[in-house]
């Protein structure tokens, strides 16, 4: 099954065809090549009411199981993703950022400059990606084992639940990643 996912590039140089978008492009190759079908793809500039109303608008239709917002994370003045993110999300899921911001430690101490967050809206996951194509792919990676349950225990799926009965009964630890949940699509939108 494919789940979706929508990629939302946030730069004013490249909104403003100064730059090319790399990042997103490079998110959804490795989202492609991993089964997901990428629905929307769009960069808008570091502007509060774009974002704001793209993030609302593709959550409330449930367009995707995941929203990927790739840049507007750092400490520039124009850097707001997670703020407009906290405004568009109804719970938190400082997890997944936690983790990024981790392994991502192993790779350059500037990682701890990272003000990415995740939160859900309803059914759909929102997750703020780095910039560079380097860092959002590597951020991605760190994350993407573990979306499909997300998406599953999001969507209510029974696979969830087996999930988490067979981690009761073993540690996890001994799941294989060939036990790694698999599900049916979720309900269409």
């Amino acid at each position: 099954m494919a789940y979706r996912a929508a990629i939302l590039t946030v730069s004013d140089r490249a909104a403003r065809g100064q730059r090319e978008d790399r990042a997103g492009p490079a998110v959804q190759q490795r989202l492609e090549e991993n089964g997901w079908e990428v629905v929307r793809l769009k960069v808008v500039p570091d502007e509060f009411d774009e974002i704001f109303t793209t993030l609302l608008t593709w959550a409330d239709l449930e367009l995707a199981h995941v929203v990927f917002t790739v840049g507007g994370t750092g400490f520039g003045p124009r850097d707001i993703t997670p703020e407009v993110t906290r405004k568009v999300i109804q719970r938190e899921a400082p997890g997944l950022a936690e983790a990024m911001r981790q392994a991502s430690m192993s790779k350059t101490p500037y990682a701890m400059l990272s003000r990415s967050v995740a939160g859900i809206r309803g059914r759909v996951l929102i997750l703020n990606l780095p910039g560079s194509p380097k860092a959002a792919v590597e951020n991605l990676e760190v994350v993407l084992p573990v979306l499909p349950h997300a998406i599953q225990l999001l969507w209510n799926e029974p696979e969830a639940h087996h999930l988490h009965q067979r981690m009761q009964q073993t540690s996890h630890h001994d799941l294989s990643s060939s036990e790694e949940p698999t599900s049916t699509s979720p309900t269409e939108a």
